[in-house]
């Protein structure tokens, strides 16, 4: 697929927030603000949408309202980017809400993670990149209590246009944050662990695909609907997946990963990179991995197709900012993961 490329952004340009997911922003006002600040911070100005202004139960409520403020941002022309303030469970009731034709005819940044995977591979197929990164409540209010290679990282992926870019990784992680109903905790994480680093379960040589991915609970809600993509869709596309706070089950994953085998995915991509699993032990994480070979290489065959776990996305912060449908590298036998095509128009 052709994908639509857009400007990087500048300091100065103006941004959207917006709520497609839940209402967490009114029952914790001060997180969300907290957020705002580190868009402030980095230059942008900022126009908070409607939905950020809703009620928890109201947004629930009204899926089309939700829809409306994602048509309206992508139609602004004023607006640079779109950032989701977290995410929730039901994104994809706006689905059948969304105007296309708006979508596909005004690129520009979108992005966050974990329920707003819904619409970040949706608008992929439509033909737009878009950004599995931070949101406003869920790594952006937390930003300066985490190491400064994560700001600076947000800042060379959105605010540059590198021919090629390599991913690293973080030194320590957090699984989550301090209690958000106490204002003294605002933009604090929980203790700091130690990053043991990515793995490479398998995999020779170099290969390079488009990133395409989400969480994988989330990516589960819209299977066998219209807005999954079809099989040839996932050819020379690099597959990630990462974990929410739920914790799925080493059963569920492993049912999950046998549905994509099932329907042929493995036998198209180019490699699987998996996010480090929230709140997973070590014993858990190895059992994961154990499970991943076991559907991938076992089951199904694919004992080339490249493997990484223990990736710096997802749930658990400081993350990587991975851009769906751009052309990555994996070299396994340098282990390293890079982009090698500008994100943006040059």
């Amino acid at each position: 697929m052709k994908y639509k490329k857009f400007e990087m952004l500048k300091v100065g340009d103006t941004v959207a927030v917006i709520a497609p997911s839940s209402g967490l922003c009114k029952v914790f006002p001060h997180i969300y603000k907290n957020g705002i600040k580190v868009l402030l911070d980095l230059g942008l100005k900022v126009v908070e949408y409607p939905t950020t202004k809703k009620s928890f139960d109201f947004i629930s409520n009204n899926p089309k309202f939700r829809a409306n403020d994602v048509n309206n941002a992508f139609k602004d022309k004023n607006i640079k980017a779109i950032f989701t303030v977290i995410g929730g469970n039901d994104c994809n009731r706006i689905l059948p809400y969304l105007d296309e034709t708006i979508i596909k005819n005004n690129p520009k940044i979108f992005m966050g993670f974990s329920d707003t995977a819904t619409l970040n591979t949706y608008f992929n197929q439509l033909g737009l990149i878009t950004f599995n990164g931070p949101s406003i409540m869920a790594g952006f209010s937390q930003m300066y209590d985490l190491e400064q290679k994560y700001l600076e990282h947000i800042k060379e992926i959105l605010f540059n246009n590198n021919s090629s870019y390599q991913y690293f990784e973080y030194n320590k992680y957090v699984n989550g944050y301090l209690d958000w109903s106490k204002k003294e905790n605002v933009g604090k994480v929980k203790n700091k662990i130690k990053n043991d680093g990515w793995i490479f379960l398998q995999g020779k040589g170099k290969f390079v695909g488009e990133l395409y991915g989400g969480c994988i609970e989330v990516l589960e809600f819209t299977k066998s609907t219209k807005y999954f993509p079809k099989l040839n869709f996932f050819k020379n596309k690099i597959l990630f997946f990462e974990t929410s706070e739920d914790k799925p089950s080493l059963d569920q994953i492993k049912y999950m990963l046998r549905n994509y085998g099932l329907q042929g995915v493995f036998d198209k991509i180019s490699g699987i990179i998996f996010g480090r699993a929230r709140d997973f032990t070590k014993k858990e994480k190895d059992e994961l991995n154990n499970v991943i070979l076991k559907i991938v290489r076992d089951e199904f065959k694919n004992n080339k197709l490249p493997i990484i776990t223990n990736f710096d996305i997802g749930h658990t912060d400081p993350q990587l900012i991975l851009p769906l449908g751009i052309k990555t590298e994996i070299d396994c036998s340098k282990k390293t993961v890079k982009l090698v095509e500008n994100i943006f128009v040059n």
